[in-house]
């Protein structure tokens, strides 16, 4: 272990370091690229879909400065287990996971194909072995293709989803993260979405098209904002000890957890930039991460 304190590497945990040493037989179709970045998307309503507003075009700018990857491993908001698993079928089916929408919404289909030989490595990378296990039943829910379809609007990138396994506590979902960092070195974008500020039973229908936020949704994400730029995880693992503007901005905490997945990617040298950076509705907010 001393080669790893040399390095500055003392401090890992013993799983991270597993997986690092997985790093040079891992996805044996992928050769290793220049590592791609992470990103965390504030998804907002299914209607961004098929909408052509300012956030769609913030998705787009991040699409078109992106090197096309091997892979996208989305975790989305949408996906909650018991345990944690990931999308092993060839061809995922495009979920619609909502209702009330327009039916143009329910036409649309993104037909991504899957990977699964990636998908089986990928739960051969994560210790303890049997932690992450393969699923051919879900596909890709909105929170995945609402957005990957404006990076990648052609869906001839594979893309895979790793779910939120509710019994784990938000340490545990970041030190899990933390052991996909070595697939940013072999091609593979790993997108978190959900919302920073996320709280539906206070939306101010309306307001809803209207950069507007209530002054603890703002206290909130301005908070959020700040230790992101800071690297200042701890405080945002430890979400539920930040408040009353925190309960309130995360009352159930499936939209906020991909935001750890991202920010648990970041290496020291990475860049961190912020974008989508609008409340909406008084309860949400719509502010994205680009990290490296």
């Amino acid at each position: 272990m001393d080669f790893l304190k040399t390095a500055g590497l003392g401090a890992l945990s013993i799983p991270l370091m597993a997986s690092l040493q997985k790093l040079g037989r891992l996805t044996d179709t992928f050769e290793e690229t220049k590592k791609m970045p992470a990103l965390f998307l504030g998804h907002g309503s299914p209607m961004n879909a098929i909408e052509d507003n300012e956030f769609v075009q913030g998705f787009k700018k991040q699409g078109e400065s992106l090197e096309t990857p091997n892979a996208i491993l989305v975790v989305s908001a949408h996906w909650e287990t018991k345990g944690t698993f990931v999308t092993a079928m060839e061809n995922p089916r495009t979920i619609h996971d909502f209702g009330g929408f327009p039916q143009e919404l329910f036409d649309v289909q993104y037909s991504a194909p899957g990977h699964p030989e990636f998908a089986k490595e990928l739960s051969e990378l994560i210790e303890p072995k049997g932690t992450v296990q393969l699923d051919d039943q879900w596909g890709l829910d909105h929170g995945s293709w609402s957005v990957v379809k404006h990076l990648f609007p052609d869906a001839d990138v594979p893309v895979l989803q790793l779910s939120l396994d509710y019994s784990l506590s938000p340490a545990d979902h970041y030190a899990l993260a933390e052991q996909l960092k070595s697939l940013r070195k072999k091609g593979v974008l790993i997108v978190g979405s959900g919302n920073m500020v996320h709280n539906l039973r206070r939306v101010d229908f309306s307001k809803i098209n209207e950069h507007y936020g209530y002054d603890w949704a703002i206290e909130a994400n301005e908070k959020m904002k700040e230790w992101i730029l800071a690297d200042n995880h701890q405080s945002l693992i430890d979400f539920k000890k930040q408040g009353t503007a925190f309960d309130l901005a995360i009352p159930t905490d499936e939209h906020y957890l991909p935001l750890l997945y991202s920010l648990a990617l970041k290496e020291d040298q990475d860049e961190v930039i912020l974008f989508n950076d609008q409340p909406i509705a008084g309860s949400l907010t719509m502010t994205s991460v680009r990290i490296g």
